[in-house]
């Protein structure tokens, strides 16, 4: 990663004016994906591209549990709460 994917990253997650950022807060609230669509109003990567990352992930049997659990919430119903409680709960390995 360099000096400007690290900045872009940054302001994702911390600007105000961040689709990405807006969308998971409004979804956060309880909105629905499309409702968050149009709120936002500009396409929003993050979610644009989970279903590709967690299709793509399935077919070369990759684990990835924060993917995955962000999938169930957007699409499948599990709230915030239970998929934290998930990813806590999850047994210890050595992953890298």
């Amino acid at each position: 990663m360099d000096l400007q994917d690290f900045g872009d990253l940054i302001v994702t997650c911390l600007s105000e004016h961040s689709r990405n950022r807006k969308a998971g807060m409004l979804i956060g609230q309880g909105k629905t994906i499309e409702e968050a669509r149009k709120e936002v109003g500009m396409v929003i990567e993050s979610i644009d591209n989970i279903e590709v990352a967690y299709e793509l992930g399935k077919m070369k049997n990759i684990e990835m549990p924060i993917l995955n659990t962000v999938y169930e919430i957007l699409y499948n119903d599990l709230t915030a709460q239970e998929g934290v409680e998930r990813l806590m709960l999850r047994d210890k390995k050595s992953e890298f």
